[in-house]
């Protein structure tokens, strides 16, 4: 089973510019829009928004993506 997260933990996560910094702001555990798709999550399989410490950016990701950070 993959890690679950909640909102407030410290994460990273791997983009194009490299390793990225944040804390977890909202969980979707349900189909949503973001930015003109859909994207899919369910309870068994959530995505998370982040929102970048250095940057005003939000990203979405699956839990498969994050690695927890410790405080």
């Amino acid at each position: 089973m993959a890690t679950e997260y909640r909102i407030g933990d410290h994460v990273s996560w791997n983009s194009e510019a490299g390793r990225v910094r944040g804390k977890i702001t909202r969980v979707h555990k349900q189909e949503f829009k973001w930015k003109g798709h859909t994207r899919h999550a369910s309870a068994d399989d959530p995505q998370y928004e982040i929102k970048s410490d250095k940057t005003d950016h939000v990203a979405v990701h699956k839990g498969g993506a994050l690695r927890l950070l410790k405080s």
